[in-house]
C-alpha cells in the first residue's frame, strides 16, 4: 500500500506564498498539549482518538488525541509533583522550567477534560482507580468550563501529579499561514488500571480506542481524516508492540519543535515532514 501525498489546496498554496513575501503577518502560535493515550492491544498499542466536532474552528471533523491549550493557571508551584522534576521536564520539552511545568499540567488536565482519565493519585506510587462518579463528573465539568483550577481540584482532593505516566514523545509548530496557530507539545501516556474511558466533554462528537496501524489504515482509505501530526504518531506507535515500549522509547526523547513548510515537487506542492519520518515513509510507500 502506498502511502497517500495529497497535493495542498490552491488557496493554501496562495496563503503561504503570501507570507513567504512578506504580505501577511502570521498569528501568534499558543502553547498546547496532547496526550497520545494507550492500551494493550493485538501485537500494537491501540490509541484513543476523538473526532472533533465538524463546527469547530480548527481541525474541525478531524480525529485527534485528547489535548488542549495551556491555561495560565497551570503553572502552579504548589501542584504536588512526582516523577521528573520541572528542570528535568524542561531539558525533555526544550523549554524553560515554568513553561514545562505548565505543560505537563496542561497534558494530564486535559487527558481528564477529554476521556474521564486522571494520571494522579494520593501518593507518588499510586493512581487513583474510579474517575466514573457523580462528584468526579462534577470537577471534570468545573475544570472544562474554567470554573475550578487544576491546582485547587488536585490539592482539595489530596492528589499527586503522577508526571512519571507520561513521556514526551514529538513537537509541532502550525504552518504560519493557518489563522489559528498552536505550539504543541506532543506526550505519551499508558491507560492506568481501573479507569475507563468515556465519551466527554462538548468538542468531540465521537470516541473511539483504534489499533495504531488500523488508524493509520483509514486515513489512507479517506475512512477517517487526520492532520499530519496526528497521523504521523499513529505510524510511528504501530511499529510498537506495547506502551510500556513506547514509553521506554520516550525516556529518551528529547523535543525539537517542527513547523511543516511547504514544498513542491513531483506530486505538486506538500507539507515539508520532520528528518525522523523520512524512513518510515519510505518504508510505508514500499509496502
Amino acid at each position: 500500500m502506498s502511502v497517500q501525498r495529497l497535493p495542498l489546496p490552491h488557496h493554501l498554496i496562495e496563503a503561504a506564498r503570501a507570507f513567504a513575501d512578506g504580505d501577511a503577518e502570521p498569528a501568534e502560535p499558543r502553547d498546547a498539549a496532547t496526550v497520545v493515550l494507550m492500551r494493550p492491544g493485538a501485537g500494537e498499542p491501540d490509541l484513543y482518538l476523538l473526532r472533533r466536532q465538524t463546527s469547530m474552528a480548527f481541525a474541525g471533523g478531524m480525529c485527534v488525541f485528547p489535548g488542549g491549550g495551556v491555561d495560565p493557571r497551570d503553572d502552579d508551584p504548589a501542584v504536588a509533583w512526582a516523577g521528573p522534576s520541572p528542570t528535568e521536564w524542561a531539558e525533555r520539552l526544550g523549554t524553560d522550567e515554568d513553561k514545562a511545568r505548565a505543560l505537563v499540567c496542561a497534558a494530564v488536565r486535559e487527558t481528564f477534560e477529554e476521556s474521564g482519565v486522571l494520571l494522579a493519585g494520593p501518593s507518588a506510587s499510586t493512581v487513583v482507580e474510579d474517575t466514573s462518579g457523580d462528584d468526579w463528573e462534577a470537577d471534570r465539568v468545573a475544570l472544562e468550563s474554567r470554573e475550578l483550577h487544576f491546582s485547587d481540584f488536585l490539592v482539595r482532593r489530596g492528589l499527586v501529579l503522577r508526571t512519571d505516566l507520561l513521556g514526551a514523545w514529538s513537537g509541532w509548530l502550525t504552518p504560519i499561514f493557518e489563522p489559528r496557530r498552536y505550539r504543541t507539545w506532543f506526550f505519551v501516556a499508558a491507560m492506568p488500571q481501573g479507569q475507563v474511558t468515556r465519551h466527554v466533554g462538548t468538542e468531540a462528537s465521537s470516541v473511539r480506542w483504534v489499533p495504531a496501524a488500523e488508524a493509520v489504515r483509514r486515513v489512507e482509505a479517506q475512512e477517517i481524516g487526520m492532520l499530519p501530526p496526528t497521523w504521523l504518531t499513529c505510524l510511528e506507535i504501530s511499529g510498537f508492540e506495547h506502551p510500556d515500549s513506547v514509553l521506554a522509547a520516550a525516556a529518551d526523547r528529547r523535543v525539537e519543535m517542527f513547523m511543516p513548510e511547504v514544498v513542491e515537487d513531483a506530486d505538486g506542492h506538500l507539507l515539508s515532514t520532520p528528518p525522523a519520518y523520512f524512513e518510515l515513509l519510505r518504508e510505508r510507500e514500499g509496502s
